[in-house]
């Protein structure tokens, strides 16, 4: 049967619409989530102090208490709603999937997630407190450390999203593997401008300039592309890449 470009444009509009009311649920959900978030943004910021050793911090302009509280709520409010954001999206392009393709996503799904929690715990409870008690102190008995509030939590929260975003490296490399976009031969042949690539990235991505929080980094990245390799194997996608 033949395609009209009527057909084509009906289509086009359907897939559109579709995409218009799965961005709407989204919208909702992450709004829901802020909004119940909002409900003990003060505790989240008491947590997200902790690593900074200090129990308070300073604002600095009348507005600066509500616009941190809304952004410590947006924060845990797109966390929060990320099994629905996942859901919506996989639901969007799941007629467009092959039985065997479908499987490979729904396998893959919650290891993405358990990855990028990983990653923010290990900056919270790892990271976060050596580059703060780095930074909070330096300067001895010169500077009187105050922090303040909107400038404390922009760093922590970009700084923890930052590193959940990269231990995503892992299951990235194996969806590039599997559908055969790169080989594990090529990803293996480029270890040692990885090994030189993540002390590079460990120095950009760490606040301090101290070679051990950037060895901190650097370590635990460079692990990321070995178990990457690692999980590779089982990826099925050991032809070379067209």
């Amino acid at each position: 049967m033949t395609v009209t470009a009527r057909d084509r444009e009906l289509s086009l509009i359907e897939h559109l619409e579709e995409l218009r009311r799965r961005l709407y649920v989204m919208a909702i959900g992450v709004a829901v989530m802020t909004a119940i978030a909002f409900t003990f943004a003060e505790t989240l910021i008491r947590i997200l102090l902790l690593p900074s050793g200090l129990t308070s911090c300073i604002t600095l302009a009348p507005t600066e208490g509500f616009a941190t509280f809304m952004r410590v709520s947006l924060f845990a409010g797109i966390a929060m709603a990320m099994p629905i954001v996942v859901w919506q999206l996989f639901a969007y392009i799941d007629p467009a999937l092959m039985p065997n393709e479908r499987k490979f996503v729904l396998r893959l799904g919650p290891f993405v997630v358990l990855l990028f929690v990983t990653g923010m715990a290990f900056c919270y409870f790892l990271l976060l407190p050596q580059a703060l008690g780095f930074l909070v102190n330096f300067g001895g008995t010169v500077f009187d450390p105050q922090l303040r509030c909107a400038e404390y939590i922009e760093f922590v929260t970009v700084f923890i999203l930052a590193m959940g975003i990269v231990f995503e490296v892992p299951a990235i490399m194996f969806a590039l593997v599997r559908v055969r976009i790169v080989s594990r031969q090529r990803l293996a042949a480029a270890r040692r401008y990885v090994f030189l690539g993540v002390f590079l990235a460990a120095a950009l991505i760490t606040p301090t300039p101290d070679p051990f929080n950037q060895t901190l980094v650097a370590i635990p990245l460079y692990v990321l592309y070995e178990f990457g390799l690692l999980l590779s194997r089982f990826a099925g996608g050991s032809r070379p890449a067209a």
